[in-house]
């Protein structure tokens, strides 16, 4: 048996295909969706991108993988905007629950303000921060 190190994106996808047919064969198939990836786009009025959210939808839940609104549009209600947007287009899908992380530096007390809870903490990561684990049901 031979191990090494490398990349080439061919295998890579080929390990995920496995583990996700692996995956499909232990779950019943009412939970069976397809992934479908989305995304919400806010631009302002000379059409720049100033914000967004991004996330995937698979087994009647949302992962929420990234949430952005440049410096100049913060604190003006957008990031929610942006949320509340992508939490109705899972509830039209639907998705029951939502995931996301979050560092200590970005937004815990933001999501927690829009009625995520915390199921994890992973302290120390980064160094000197914190990393949390959020959930929201539908």
């Amino acid at each position: 048996m031979n191990i090494e190190k490398q990349w080439i994106q061919e295998d890579s996808d080929y390990i995920r295909k496995k583990l996700i047919e692996y995956n499909m064969s232990q779950v019943d198939e009412q939970t069976k969706t397809p992934l479908e990836q989305i995304s919400f786009v806010m631009r302002n009025d000379e059409d720049e991108i100033v914000g967004g959210v991004v996330g995937e939808m698979f087994w009647h839940h949302l992962h929420i993988d990234f949430l952005w609104v440049a410096d100049d549009y913060r604190h003006g209600g957008y990031g929610s905007k942006l949320i509340n947007r992508i939490e109705a287009y899972a509830r039209e899908k639907g998705c029951h629950l939502v995931i996301l992380d979050t560092f200590s530096f970005q937004a815990p007390h933001f999501y927690k303000k829009l009625g995520y809870k915390e199921f994890g903490v992973l302290k120390d990561f980064p160094k000197g921060q914190s990393q949390y684990f959020m959930e929201k049901r539908l």
